[in-house]
């Protein structure tokens, strides 16, 4: 399930729950943005033991972002074969979607900074989301955290 939140500052931000495991999820909080050719913002992942972060993912306006990517799954609804897959274009935040019978999307989040770096890291958490009501919503979520846009 995803949620608006909003971080100590008041800023608006993203929370998305595994709705078999409420203790797994993803955070997009801390935008902010130099001028209007970017938008820079934080994601963290939590579960059981876990708490990994990435404090500045860049996505660049007119790029292909993940607000489109989230609609497309969210618009298939009924399901499809294999994984889709999408990444920033420096590849710190990758996600990846499968779909279960049921009417289930997993997706499955990866944080990876400095992916060229020797002795870098990586962190991937997977939430389950309900793929109609709850994909669209989180799609629009995202779209709006990403554009700035208060609720």
């Amino acid at each position: 399930m995803t949620s608006p939140d909003g971080d100590t500052n008041d800023k608006a931000g993203v929370t998305i729950r595994c709705q078999d495991n409420s203790s797994v999820g993803v955070a997009f909080c801390d935008r902010f943005s130099f001028d209007a050719d970017s938008v820079h913002y934080a994601v963290e992942l939590r579960a059981p033991g876990l708490t990994a972060r990435v404090s500045e993912i860049v996505a660049w306006t007119g790029a292909g972002d993940l607000a489109p990517f989230l609609e497309e799954l969210a618009a298939d609804y009924r399901g499809w074969d294999g994984e889709r897959s999408w990444q920033t274009d420096d590849r710190d935040l990758a996600v990846s979607a499968v779909f279960r019978s049921g009417g289930h999307v997993g997706l499955t989040w990866t944080l990876r900074p400095w992916p060229k770096a020797a002795g870098g890291w990586s962190s991937s958490v997977t939430t389950w989301l309900e793929s109609g009501e709850q994909m669209t919503s989180l799609a629009a979520d995202i779209r709006q955290f990403l554009a700035g846009e208060q609720r």
